[in-house]
């Protein structure tokens, strides 16, 4: 299908692989000592000498990166995939009569976004090698690492916590549908006013908690509120963004899509705190390839038990959410009315999306006592 490789394209830089052109083309190029070469399987280039890979390449680039993400290796060292060699600072990216110019569609400049912003959205940048960008390449890479990554950082800049005040960003538009993106903070501003200014109003609330006395779980429940708004709303937007090019995959995948962004609703709602070791839990119970016409959760057989188990509870929450008319949602956020609440909810959370043995009928009962104390809270406060 033309356009299905068409739109796939994204997860390549000039039409290979991200950073083909850096891995080893020849046997001799790698570590060797008394004629022993040493191959470390775990770094993103060794494992990709062209000599090796040219069987690969015949196979088509979803199939490709289904492999990959199958491998389930999303950090090196506990970080993203080659998150030392981004660059870190502003001052080195590229730059003409100060104005950087940054480039989101090549790999480590993309990753230079998340570290140069700092621990905040770092988890962020395993989204960029998770299996979850693989199969609507538009949606989840052109579309949601670009609201999650691009408008974020022209926030931070905007409000001072990058930069001296004094240099100006330009972000590089893709060579296809440039128009569906926006490349400075005043043409961002413009198309999209309510998302930078959530983001704007994080930034701010990082700036103020941290000249605030009060505690530090206070601090943290504030930064955590404002950090979800801002994603929620980057989520929604890219969602409706990139609708028409979902027509492209198998309706299985289309849904299983949908349902991973409507899962960020309950993740917003307990101020999920969104560090490493948290993301990469959840990522790793997603399905390791593409998914199929005929493919029906929990009974695909090529899956594993997790993985199944994932797939259905995303669509049983959607599926119960659309048939209460949005009252799970509702019911949910209504829940998490306290700090206390939110922690139960993160770990019912994921008792229900990671625990195939933790019944939907249990999640339901918590979920309903949960509800009722937080009426009771709700009206003992006034």
């Amino acid at each position: 299908d033309k356009k299905l490789w068409a739109n796939a394209a994204v997860l390549t830089e000039n039409g290979l692989p991200i950073l083909w052109d850096q891995a080893p083309s020849q046997l001799s190029d790698l570590p060797q000592m008394d004629n022993v070469v040493t191959i470390n399987p775990w770094t993103y280039l060794w494992p990709s000498p062209v000599a090796s890979m040219q069987c690969i390449w015949t196979l088509s680039l979803l199939q490709l990166v289904a492999l990959w993400a199958n491998a389930a290796v999303l950090t090196e060292n506990g970080l993203p995939i080659l998150w030392d060699q981004a660059p870190s600072q502003l001052s080195v990216l590229p730059q003409v009569d100060n104005v950087v110019t940054i480039n989101p569609w090549n790999y480590l400049q993309r990753m230079s976004l998340y570290r140069i912003l700092g621990g905040w959205l770092t988890p962020l940048a395993l989204q960029h090698v998770d299996r979850k960008e693989i199969p609507c390449a538009f949606l989840l890479i052109a579309g949601v690492n670009y609201y999650l990554s691009v408008i974020p950082f022209l926030a931070a800049v905007q409000k001072g916590l990058i930069g001296d005040g004094l240099i100006q960003v330009q972000v590089q538009a893709p060579a296809e549908a440039a128009e569906d993106y926006c490349t400075s903070y005043t043409d961002c501003s413009a198309k999209y006013p309510d998302l930078m200014a959530k983001w704007e109003e994080f930034f701010q609330t990082l700036k103020d908690v941290s000249a605030s006395e009060i505690s530090d779980f206070a601090k943290r429940d504030q930064i955590l509120g404002a950090f979800w708004a801002g994603e929620t709303l980057s989520l929604n937007t890219a969602s409706s963004s990139c609708k028409a090019k979902m027509s492209y995959y198998s309706s299985p995948e289309v849904a299983f899509a949908n349902t991973w962004m409507n899962a960020a609703d309950y993740m917003a709602a307990t101020y999920f705190q969104s560090n490493l070791n948290n993301s990469v839990l959840f990522m790793r119970s997603l399905p390791s390839r593409v998914l199929q016409e005929g493919d029906s959760a929990p009974n695909i057989a090529d899956l594993s038990t997790e993985e199944n188990h994932t797939l259905y509870i995303f669509s049983w929450m959607t599926s119960m959410n659309r048939i209460l008319m949005g009252s799970l949602v509702k019911m949910w956020r209504s829940a998490m009315c306290s700090d206390k609440a939110r922690e139960k909810g993160r770990e019912l959370l994921q008792n229900l999306v990671l625990d195939p043995k933790f019944a939907v009928s249990t999640f339901v009962s918590i979920l309903t006592e949960m509800t009722r104390s937080c009426s009771g809270f709700s009206t003992s406060v006034q």
